[in-house]
């Protein structure tokens, strides 16, 4: 299938491709909607099993930022990076430079960040070719790592589903995260910290261990995680985890996670609807990151970017009542919603704040 015929290309405005042989660099940069200001998307590293796979990603994740800023009211767009290749073995300074230096191109129409791969240590690599970074661990005005923000904003969206679906707190509910990165290791803190049973799995044994020992949770394979009786299932790693193939086996009151994209198609938010899975929409609740990381500057101000990630709570509590008022799935009326404040503008970008 060629770039133009994947359907997750619709309206994209632009993608593009590079590639660096000296640092063996392959990146994909998809930039999905500018409507409200630049696109800003995290640079995710991952070892692909094939370049279509790598596009469809970008694709999906560049047009989840769009959303996402949108619906957090950002002067943003959206946009994702892949870099394609095994970070353990292929990820140099020298290569996150090479980045930099793709992202330097295309002269601030994408502000790229930490993701799924990269850290605030690569963030400050690219920085060295580029200033379309945020997320930087240098004292000039970078916020560090924005997952501890992004796992702060997840556990709000919990706390509020959980209040909404079953009318309690989270003391004694039975939560199954999948997912043991950056992300989803500060998920787990906050639900033990509030009385949750927590059950976990991550590929990654090291991470298993880790949270296992630091938390005294309970592990099991990857492969059950996603069908574990309990009343939240908290998806943490990377997307697609609601298809076809599993959504006949959750055995979850809640979806709810960190988790970019959790619905394999639209449709499937439908169906979890049907089956009385309240499903609190992924780009929702982890939008943490991207707001702490868009106040990134001289003037950064932590506790006025934690009182606007604790408008997640509320803001999953007007998406449910939305859905609820109009009788449609969770996601859709998250997407009616974010769709009202992205197209068709004519968006003044200078009211952003971040850096140029």
């Amino acid at each position: 299938m060629g770039l133009i015929d994947n359907t997750s290309f619709n309206n994209h405005e632009l993608v593009s491709f590079t590639s660096d042989a000296e640092t063996g660099l392959k990146a994909i940069i998809a930039i999905h909607n500018t409507n409200r200001g630049p696109a800003l998307g995290g640079c995710r590293f991952w070892n692909y099993s094939s370049e279509e796979e790598a596009v469809t990603d970008a694709l999906r994740l560049s047009r989840g930022m769009t959303y996402k800023s949108a619906l957090a009211n950002l002067p943003l767009g959206g946009g994702k990076a892949v870099i394609i290749g095994d970070p353990t073995k292929i990820k140099t300074p020298a290569l996150m430079q090479a980045f930099g230096r793709f992202v330097e191109k295309l002269n601030g129409l994408y502000i790229t960040a930490e993701d799924v791969g990269t850290s605030p240590a690569d963030m400050d690599s690219i920085h060295k070719e580029t200033n379309h970074v945020v997320g930087l661990e240098n004292p000039n005005g970078g916020s560090g790592d924005p997952s501890i923000i992004t796992a702060y904003g997840v556990y709000l969206g919990i706390k509020a589903a959980c209040e909404k679906k079953l009318k309690k707190d989270l003391r004694g509910v039975k939560v199954a995260l999948q997912g043991l990165g950056h992300v989803g290791s500060y998920v787990v803190g906050h639900l033990v910290n509030d009385g949750a049973v927590v059950t976990v799995a991550d590929i990654n044994t090291t991470n298993v261990t880790k949270i296992v020992e630091k938390y005294q949770v309970t592990a099991v394979a990857p492969t059950e995680i996603l069908y574990q009786e309990c009343d939240i299932l908290s998806p943490c790693a990377l997307g697609g985890v609601v298809n076809d193939t599993t959504i006949d086996k959750l055995k979850c009151k809640i979806i709810a996670g960190a988790a970019n994209n959790q619905l394999a198609e639209a449709r499937h938010g439908d169906e979890l609807m049907e089956r009385g899975i309240l499903y609190a929409p992924d780009y929702l609740i982890n939008a943490g990151g991207i707001i702490n990381v868009t106040f990134e500057g001289p003037n950064y101000d932590k506790t006025k970017v934690m009182k606007l990630v604790e408008g997640i709570y509320d803001t999953l509590m007007e998406v449910l009542a939305y859905a609820e008022q109009n009788n449609i799935s969770s996601n859709r009326a998250s997407d009616a919603i974010a769709e009202s404040r992205f197209l068709n503008l004519d968006y003044n970008w200078g009211t952003n704040r971040l850096r140029a």
